[in-house]
Parts: structure tokens; sequence; C-alpha cells
């Protein structure tokens, strides 16, 4: 059996395999009310049959004006769970395991009302100014992540992520070209990873399931601008203190600019094993990893423990079947025998 199709423990959570469905926002809540749509039915459980170890749903937002668009999934009412409920129910009667990312974009929730983020600085041209966030919001929003966490749990999801990457809140404090506060939440890195901090603390108080959080490990930024990759691997250590299961390794969304490297396959996975170096739970590797010889040599080298796949499930529900025929793995089963026709 490969190893990319092998089962694998992530603390407490078992899976088949190490494919996991990366977040993806789909943008398809037509309503506007943060209720899960048959869309999203058809569009998880058709990954669910094709035998994705894990499907962590997209980006879902704990507050109203925390959603990325007003199209976006979220999670702060009881109609919102109770349709989650049943579409983890679905998911789970073909096998797969259901994570949700948790998430508030910040200065980067194009439609909110009232916009917030640690600093009044805005995203681009396009975005307006947010608003600093007071120290009693800067509290609203953290138990607004552990009310959505509870309602995940009460839903029966297998593991919560924190989206801490791609330029929303979390990741807004993190960095010092974003938070330039001068009370307990900003200046220092230990007091810029506090918003942080204090979330997983909340939530591990209630929460012993598998807890994941996404970072990005650079802005595409100068030194001075950005975290160094010091810093963020000193926050990946912290996190593992706190009770964090598995780093999700990601980069860019902070500012609005491209990657100032070279785009290839695997491009980002560096990252992931600067990370790696520096703790020792699991973390992800993602971006561009189509390939599922190259997904099998990253894990054979450790370079990674997880391979997050985005696009390639996007563009092929069946990805895992064909990368078995690409790894000649006998081994991996399909949903059932009408679908093994298709492996012949």
């Amino acid at each position: 059996m490969s190893l990319l199709l092998s089962p694998v423990e992530i603390g407490s959570l078992s899976l088949a395999n190490r494919v996991v469905m990366s977040p993806m926002c789909m943008y398809e809540v037509v309503k506007e009310d943060g209720v899960a749509t048959p869309f999203h039915f058809a569009h998880y459980g058709a990954r669910a049959i094709g035998q994705t170890g894990l499907i962590i749903i997209e980006a879902t937002g704990v507050e109203p004006d925390g959603r990325i668009s007003s199209r976006d999934l979220g999670l702060w009412n009881q109609e919102q769970k109770v349709a989650l409920e049943r579409l983890v129910a679905d998911l789970h009667s073909f096998g797969t395991k259901v994570g949700i990312q948790l998430n508030h974009a910040g200065r980067k929730a194009k439609d909110a009302v009232y916009p917030l983020a640690p600093s009044e600085i805005a995203y681009s041209d396009d975005y307006a100014t947010p608003n600093q966030l007071t120290i009693e919001e800067i509290h609203r929003v953290q138990a607004s992540f552990v009310a959505a966490a509870k309602r995940s749990v009460d839903a029966g999801i297998d593991m919560i992520q924190l989206h801490g990457a791609h330029g929303y809140l979390i990741n807004q404090f993190l960095s010092p070209s974003t938070n330039q506060r001068t009370d307990k939440y900003g200046g220092t890195l230990e007091n810029r990873y506090r918003f942080l901090q204090e979330i997983v603390e909340q939530v591990r108080k209630n929460y012993h399931g598998s807890l994941w959080v996404r970072l990005s490990l650079t802005d595409y930024a100068q030194a001075g601008e950005q975290n160094s990759l010091e810093d963020w691997q000193e926050i990946g250590r912290w996190l593992e203190t706190e009770g964090v299961d598995c780093l999700d390794i990601s980069t860019g969304g902070l500012l609005n600019r491209r990657p100032n490297i070279p785009m290839h396959d695997g491009y980002q996975v560096p990252f992931s094993i600067a990370m790696k170096q520096a703790v020792s739970i699991p973390v992800t590797a993602l971006g561009l990893l189509d390939n599922p010889g190259l997904c099998e040599y990253i894990l054979q080298n450790k370079q990674a423990d997880i391979i997050m796949q985005g696009r390639a499930l996007i563009r092929n529900v069946n990805w895992l079947a064909d990368a078995a025929i690409s790894l000649h793995d006998q081994d991996f089963q399909v949903y059932n025998d009408s679908y093994k026709r298709g492996q012949l």
C-alpha cells in the first residue's frame, strides 16, 4: 500500500488515508443566510464517495460580518447548525470524516456592514477601511469562535480548523504589517499571538477532539514587513503546547500581491518542511500537488504528514482512485463494486 492511501492517526482522529480536501469557499449560499444548501450536499457528497479521507468544509463565518462574502456558510445560529448536522450525517454515511474551518475575515470581509480588524488598515482600495477592534469586541469575536466550535461539535463534526492564514482576522493579528496596536494584543510576537492563543485555550476547555490551525508562513513581503520563518516556527511551537493536533501550512493572502517565488509543483512544500523541523505534531503540505507520485515522495521523505488537495479535487472527484492506479496501489478500495469498473 502507498503511504498516501494508507491510514493515519492525527491526534484522536483516525483517517482512512492521508488525502484531505482543503477548505475552499464555493460562494453558493444564494440566500445569504449562511445555511448549507443542496449544492453543498452534492459538492461534498461526491468527494466523500470518492473516498477522500477527510473533508474540511469551507471557511464558515462565526459572525455575519465575519464572512468573506455574504454568500459564505455561517455557524452563528441554530438554523445553520441543523443544516450542518444533516450535511455531516450524509457525509459520514459515505465513510469519510468531516471537519470544518471556522473563520472571521476581518478586514477582508467584503460585504461586512461594520468591518473589523486589529488596526485601521484597509486590505486594498477595493475594500473599506476597517474599524479597530476594541477590547470588548475582541472578546466578543473570540466568544463567537468558541460558540461556533460548540455548534460544530453538536453537529457531529470530527475535527475543527481555526483559519489563521490567507490574511483573515487571526492572520491579521499575527502579522506586524496589519497589527499596529499598542495594547496587549499588539507589539511583540507574543502579544500578536495572544488573540489566537486565547481562542485555542477557550475552545480546548470544552472540545477535546482534533483541533487544527491553518497558517500562512510568508506574505511574500520584505523582511521587516512580515514575520520571519523563525517567528512562524515559534508560533507553531506555542500552538503545539496549547494542544493543537495539526498545523495546516499555506502561504500568502495577507497582502494584495502574488507570490514572488517560482510557482511550480510543490512550491509551498519548503514551508511545511520548515515547520516540521520546529514541531512534533503532524504538518500538512498543499499547493499544486496534483501528481500522486510527488505526493508520495513528500510523505515518504517525511516532508509532511498529510496532503491537502484543493483544485485537484474540484477537477476530479475520483482523484484518489486515479492516484491508486498511478501508484500501483492494489489495496485502495473504491466506494463499492460498481465503482470498481472505473479501475479496470
